[in-house]
């Protein structure tokens, strides 16, 4: 049977629809991005934010009809917003044949052997602070040499406008064994860039270890040959640590990159917002990753329009973006979240003045951004390449300076032959708005100099 897969929201649910996938494929079944040809569809969704549930509810209806229009013969729904709204997706989208929790993904086949032998719907779900699953197969379903790397699941912070503890649990670290064991093989598949991710990859380990322990697994993983970047995301600044710090400075291998998600800036929007740092802190942890890592590149999320958020705060949070100059930022204007203290809250802001407030802050991080372009212009740095442009001699790829499908780009103009993962040496040559041209130097095929 031909099954497909949509994975919707972050690169954590993409790893669980690899594992799907990769435990699908031992038993059997075939893929196929065709939705008219699917006979099964599953969606792997995502409810964070307002937009996600939208997009995840839009989702199951447009697949829906592949039952009527296509040969589709069962929808299935894991991730999120199953796990949310299991008991209000089986009475208010019957369309859903399958519904599995985000804990009980290895439960795939399972679910759909009961269905097709029952014709009955099934519902999977397991207790959110079950341990992952170990040792799962899995189909790595990205391209250009990279390869996600969950280290953990669930989150201990409880801020006062996330949803995600009470659907994906308490913090829990994956045993480092698994995760090298996972890596290495990774590795044999020529995945040559590791991204980390957790829901907070600095507290890894304090769980099962007693301790942070991801400076020691960033050690181990740099030793696995085959791969040349490790990349490290969602890292609370409040988190980092000085052994975490002097590793991303000594090893070769992990690149000078931190996503460091900050929020805001206000100590009134934080303290309300639940977050464990203030304006002060954060200019000191800043202060300290830029002294001790001078090419670091620092990647942060805002959210603007939190209920209570004045003018006053508003202005603080341009000031401080102003002054730190983020290499890469994102926004978000708040979205109210059933069940979360924060959508309870007074003063709500209007979604107007949400509105105007990204849009200044995003005009700000494009004039920031554009003018630091300038000054890699002439530079040689390392690129790893992620395809080729359809129809074009030229080439896409990514610096240590970006994630891929969240930052910039490089574009390469060559008539040279490259392959996906390859790493070179380009000369930057240009910019386009947020991204850089350049040209080729010579194929370097895996040294780690990440700027000449």
């Amino acid at each position: 049977m031909k099954v497909l897969f949509i994975s919707l929201g972050c690169d954590k649910n993409l790893v669980d629809s690899e594992h799907m996938s990769g435990i699908l494929a031992k038993e059997g079944y075939e893929f196929t991005d065709e939705e008219t040809q699917a006979e099964i569809i599953i969606i792997n969704s995502c409810c964070f934010i307002h937009d996600a549930k939208e997009e995840s509810i839009n989702t199951i209806f447009d697949m829906a009809r592949y039952k009527q229009e296509g040969k589709c013969r069962v929808l299935v729904l894991t991730g999120c917003l199953a796990q949310r709204y299991s008991e209000e997706i089986k009475t208010e989208i019957p369309e859903i044949d399958i519904c599995i929790g985000t804990t009980a993904i290895d439960q795939i086949a399972t679910a759909l052997r009961d269905f097709f032998s029952t014709q009955n719907n099934i519902v999977c779900m397991e207790d959110i602070n079950r341990p992952e699953a170990e040792n799962l197969p899995r189909n790595i379903s990205t391209s250009g040499g990279y390869g996600y790397l969950k280290i953990a699941e669930g989150c201990d912070k409880h801020c006062t406008y996330c949803i995600i503890p009470k659907i994906r649990g308490n913090y829990r670290s994956v045993p480092m064994e698994t995760i090298l064991k996972e890596a290495e093989k990774m590795a044999r598949m020529g995945i040559r860039e590791l991204i980390l991710v957790a829901q907070e990859t600095t507290m890894y380990g304090k769980d099962i270890y007693g301790k942070k322990s991801l400076h020691t697994l960033l050690k181990e993983l740099a030793r696995i040959p085959g791969i040349h970047w490790i990349r490290i995301l969602y890292c609370y600044p409040e988190e980092i640590y000085e052994e975490l710090i002097d590793v991303i400075a000594e090893e070769n291998k992990i690149c000078k990159y931190l996503d460091i998600p900050i929020q805001h800036a206000s100590d009134v929007v934080l303290k309300k917002m639940g977050r464990k740092t203030n304006e002060e802190q954060l200019r000191m942890i800043i202060r300290k990753l830029r002294e001790k890592i001078p090419d670091i590149v620092l990647r942060t999320t805002l959210i603007t329009g939190f209920p209570g958020e004045s003018e006053e705060d508003h202005k603080i949070l341009l000031d401080f973006v102003k002054e730190m100059k983020f290499e890469r930022l994102g926004v978000f204007p708040y979205s109210a979240e059933e069940n979360t203290s924060a959508a309870t809250m007074e003063n709500q802001v209007d979604e107007n003045i949400k509105q105007r407030r990204y849009n200044e802050i995003m005009q700000l991080q494009q004039d920031i951004v554009f003018e630091q372009s300038k000054a890699y212009l002439g530079k040689t740095m390392t690129a790893i390449v992620e395809g080729r442009i359809a129809g074009e001699n030229a080439y896409l790829a990514r610096t240590y300076m970006d994630t891929s499908g969240i930052d910039s780009n490089i574009f390469i103009m060559t008539d040279e032959e490259l392959m996906s993962g390859d790493f070179i040496n380009v000369t930057v040559t240009g910019t386009n708005d947020y991204d850089l041209i350049g040209e080729i130097c010579d194929q370097i095929g895996g040294e780690n100099e990440f700027t000449k």
